[in-house]
């Protein structure tokens, strides 16, 4: 059932001029007094709303909202968003164990135990995107980094889009804009013992919509970005968000097309470049020449072609 809240913030979005609070309390059958608590209670959550001597105007809020993020293939009862959580990995994996219908979207506020590949913690203020997707593939491992890929591409383009800019990606799970890292992507997977298939994919995002500079701790501003450094952005959250996945499920149903491998491939700023990685305790370097149609990094090295998987190797230089 639709609260005194919603409707008043439907109204207000609908009109986007002033709305009395007389008119919204006719059509709402109900007192000025509930009107102006309601009104309250929507901006406690965040949304911008302007007060006028006759009445109420919306202002464009960036709260985060499941029916603005929802589509044919994430309807608004497959996202779940929360103020705050450990990580939203974490929660997609509760979800699976408690046979959750996917594919389903959890989001994060802010997230007090995020993480990156191997572990790895990262800087996760407010007021950024934090979310992971659970799906049902019933596919074999080896088909995992095609999800990452395919993720990988899907917000380059988004973010491209909103901003004309050109967004590149760094094998085989960052994006970068400008020179700087501005998300990450982590997949992960569970599969049946006996079928060696996958039951579950969880591909988990942490993207630094708008962030100042100066806010990032000292050793990350140098590599460090968001998608809108100067604030104010131009669009809301929700908009970058459902796009994302849009691209994403347009892009899986298009499989097994690997058109989306050749827009990883030109979006790569590895390619062609000198890089510097370990295997099985050793260090070496050489030129990435090609990323296979599996998501694998070829690197000719002066001990021979070395053929990188993203599940075990992470690139510790590129120059």
């Amino acid at each position: 059932m639709t609260s005194t809240k919603q409707k008043i913030l439907s109204i207000l979005r609908k009109n986007r001029e002033v709305v009395s609070g007389e008119k919204l309390a006719d059509t709402l059958g109900v007192s000025r007094t509930a009107i102006w608590k309601a009104i309250h209670e929507l901006e406690k959550k965040g949304y911008r709303i302007e007060h006028f001597p006759n009445g109420y105007r919306y202002l464009t809020s960036d709260v985060l909202e499941k029916e603005l993020i929802s589509s044919k293939m994430l309807p608004a009862s497959s996202i779940f968003i929360k103020k705050e959580t450990g990580s939203t990995m974490d929660d997609a994996k509760v979800a699976a164990l408690n046979q959750q219908i996917s594919p389903a979207l959890f989001i994060a506020e802010k997230q007090l135990g995020g993480h990156g590949r191997f572990g790895r913690p990262f800087f996760s203020p407010t007021g950024q995107i934090y979310m992971s997707l659970l799906l049902s593939p019933n596919q074999t491992f080896e088909e995992l980094p095609q999800y990452t890929i395919l993720a990988a591409v899907a917000l380059s383009l988004a973010i491209d889009h909103y901003t004309g800019k050109q967004t590149q990606i760094k094998w085989v799970n960052d994006i970068y804009l400008e020179g700087k890292k501005i998300c990450g992507i982590l997949s992960e997977a569970t599969s049946g013992f006996e079928t060696g298939r996958i039951n579950h994919v969880i591909l988990g995002c942490g993207i630094n919509f708008s962030i100042e500079p100066e806010s990032f701790p000292d050793r990350l501003q140098a590599k460090a970005g968001s998608i809108f450094p100067k604030g104010n952005p131009p669009i809301t959250r929700n908009q970058l968000i459902q796009l994302i996945w849009q691209y994403f499920f347009e892009l899986l149903d298009g499989l097994p097309d690997k058109q989306y491998i050749e827009v990883y491939r030109k979006k790569s700023f590895v390619l062609g470049k000198t890089v510097q990685f370990n295997q099985q305790g050793n260090t070496y370097s050489g030129k990435a020449t090609q990323i296979t149609d599996t998501g694998e990094l070829v690197v000719q090295t002066n001990q021979g072609v070395k053929t990188l998987s993203s599940g075990e190797i992470s690139l510790k230089a590129i120059y």
